[in-house]
């Protein structure tokens, strides 16, 4: 019986730990500073880099004239 406590106390102790966690990145929004400082600049880097036709160039069509 003793044992079952044991168990018990470390899986509320684990569970405790990982809500304490969790509070954390959504009370000083680490997801979102996350996305902002790291994710946007790699994405922003990436399209741009991207070869882009220029639609200045293109023609330009009326209807089936």
């Amino acid at each position: 019986m003793r044992k079952l406590w044991k168990i018990i106390g470390k899986i509320v102790a684990v569970l405790g730990a990982v809500y304490a966690l969790l509070f954390a990145v959504f009370f000083f929004d680490l997801d979102g500073k996350l996305l902002y400082y790291v994710v946007e600049p790699f994405l922003k880097n990436h399209y741009d880099k991207m070869p882009r036709r220029d639609v200045t160039k293109q023609e330009y069509k009326i209807g089936n004239l």
